[in-house]
């Protein structure tokens, strides 16, 4: 599951990261500064991404990301979502190389460690419990970001009445579903840890209301892919409700 940076599909990311500026620039391997514009942070996110600084990559298109939210600038939102998924693909491809063979780690209590907030130090998937809740997962994703630890990370609530597993993630919305409960809640599959997530960012996506504006379709899968990072489909139902929110911008001018 290492990547290839020579694959395809990446030169392919590579051209459209390239692309979500207006003009074709030099890449400066600096950081762009407060100030700068969205064809800047992007040019250098495409360095990052060349030079396999998934996180950097990252931070810097949900920067250009924000900006073009904030401009309405939904065209050049739908290019920057395509190397911001692929930034978060080899990420979690690190997390779950790691998963596979260590297995799922189930947390009941935050790791104790020096520091007034000690994160997650090893990659891996990790599915959290109570009494830990959705903040705490949120917290500790967050940290390992800033910390460049890969990881994929979920939390399970109570188990219901009937017998089910519910999961969560929070952000700027909440996002829950349930699910059957693993064989082994000591031990839960890899199988069954990504297949739950999966089902999580389905139902991120099917909570979009249909009768919704393309703008506030954009703003519904803006928040949902906040919330849930991870997620293939969602960064694809992203990019599409961006297109269509342009197309219509486009019509009623």
């Amino acid at each position: 599951m290492s990547p290839n940076p020579q694959s395809s599909e990446q030169k392919t990311t590579r051209a459209r990261l390239k692309g979500a500026g207006s003009t074709a620039r030099r890449a400066t391997p600096t950081a762009p500064g407060k100030n700068a514009s969205i064809d800047d942070i992007m040019e250098a996110a495409s360095q990052a991404l060349l030079d396999i600084r998934y996180w950097e990559c990252e931070a810097m298109c949900l920067r250009a990301l924000e900006k073009a939210y904030t401009q309405q600038e939904y065209e050049r939102m739908a290019r920057i979502v395509m190397p911001l998924q692929e930034a978060r693909r080899q990420k979690r491809q690190m997390a779950e190389e790691a998963g596979e063979k260590a297995g799922v780690v189930v947390l009941d209590e935050r790791p104790i460690g020096s520091g007034e907030a000690p994160g997650l130090t090893e990659p891996g998937c990790y599915l959290l419990r109570p009494p830990l809740v959705g903040a705490d997962g949120r917290e500790l994703r967050d940290r390992a970001d800033r910390d460049a630890v890969p990881v994929f990370l979920m939390v399970r609530e109570p188990t219901t009445r009937a017998g089910r597993c519910p999961v969560v993630m929070i952000g700027p919305v909440t996002v829950r579903t349930q699910v059957d409960m693993p064989e082994d809640e000591d031990a839960p599959t890899f199988e069954w840890f990504v297949n739950t997530h999966e089902a999580l960012g389905d139902t991120a996506i099917a909570s979009v209301p249909r009768d919704a504006s393309e703008a506030q379709r954009v703003t519904h899968f803006y928040e949902r892919l906040a919330t849930i990072t991870e997620h293939e489909k969602l960064h694809q139902a992203l990019e599409q409700a961006c297109l269509e929110a342009a197309k219509s911008s486009a019509a009623s001018r």
